[in-house]
């Protein structure tokens, strides 16, 4: 790729409903290996699943799910599992680009991450609810009342703990180490095209977010993509150390020379004129940034770099960081 700024690549009946799911599903597994034995075990076993709200019982197969957030979207999808229903961002007016339309379609959408439609949810009968306490912890209840729900702690950073416990809820922990282990030899793979360790960590690359009515944002290394930055290894500016709680370090246009760094990749959410992507580089600050001017600025998709979280996600940030560092 050229190195440019051209974009790539009734209640109430339902939560009875629910509920009933849940008592079903929260049988304990020696009592479902009774039924099955004796052919009424419609249910299936189930196990337990340690998560962010306590130990949850999940069917070991469930058929049924219902998932909440990118990061749990992209690990169903990884694992092999379509969800029945999904959310989706609140900039967004589909699921996420990058996830291949045979994978999202059929999939219903059950409102926006942090607002889903509970009624939907319980419409479509699920016998698995994947989300986490950033997004859905006041609503839990509600929630575990129309089937069992597992949350993680919070999202982002913690992506490759959080697969893990998506893997264990949808029983696919198989297919789990498989994906975690084609991403580490990708990981190697990445770093050894771009000259080794050394070379990769004397690289130091900024990843600069245009957000719709905030300041932007140079990413610090506390989060999904920084994550992935440092399993290559490479380097990041001083700058990303400032980064409040490492997530990132705000900036307005007037500051954008401190995102100053070899590479710099830049996504931009929601509007681009309201997230101020002309103004900011088209102006003088910009112009003199060294990756400005050794043209080796790269803008990606948001939805792949920032929103997915995940490993289908993340090997196609590895290919594109290939492509881009070596081209």
């Amino acid at each position: 790729m050229t190195a440019s700024l051209t974009l790539r690549g009734p209640l109430a009946g339902a939560l009875a409903l629910g509920a009933a799911l849940l008592l079903t599903a929260c049988t304990d597994s020696g009592s479902d290996s009774a039924k099955d034995n004796a052919g009424t075990g419609a249910q299936g076993t189930t196990h337990t699943v340690k998560t962010a709200m306590g130990d949850v019982k999940v069917k070991n197969d469930p058929k049924r799910v219902v998932v909440l957030d990118t990061a749990e979207l992209d690990s169903a999808i990884t694992l092999g599992v379509k969800p029945v229903g999904a959310t989706r961002a609140g900039a967004e007016d589909s699921f996420l680009s990058y996830l291949p339309k045979s994978q999202t379609t059929g999939i219903t959408e059950v409102g926006e991450i942090a607002n889903p439609n509970l009624e939907k949810i319980a419409s479509l009968k699920p016998d698995l609810i994947l989300s986490n306490k950033a997004r859905d912890a006041q609503r839990y209840q509600q929630l575990s009342a129309i089937a069992p729900t597992v949350l993680t702690e919070s999202t982002g950073y913690p992506w490759k703990q959080n697969f893990r416990v998506h893997a264990d809820a949808l029983g696919k922990t198989a297919e789990a180490n498989t994906a975690i282990e084609k991403y580490r030899t990708r990981v190697a793979a990445v770093t050894k095209s771009l000259g080794g360790k050394q070379k990769t960590a004397a690289t130091k690359i900024n990843v600069v977010r245009f957000v719709e009515g905030a300041d932007i944002r140079i990413y610090g290394k506390q989060n999904y993509i920084g994550t992935i930055l440092a399993d290559v290894g490479l380097g990041r500016p001083a700058i990303t150390d400032k980064a409040k709680d490492g997530f990132s370090y705000d900036v307005s246009p007037e500051q954008i020379d401190k995102a100053d760094a070899d590479v710099i990749f830049t996504s931009t959410y929601g509007s681009p004129a309201k997230a101020k992507v002309t103004q900011t580089t088209t102006s003088g600050l910009w112009r003199g940034l060294r990756a400005v001017r050794d043209d080796r600025v790269f803008q990606v998709d948001d939805e792949l770099w920032i929103q997915g979280i995940g490993y289908t996600a993340a090997n196609k940030v590895l290919a594109e960081l290939q492509s881009d560092l070596t081209g």
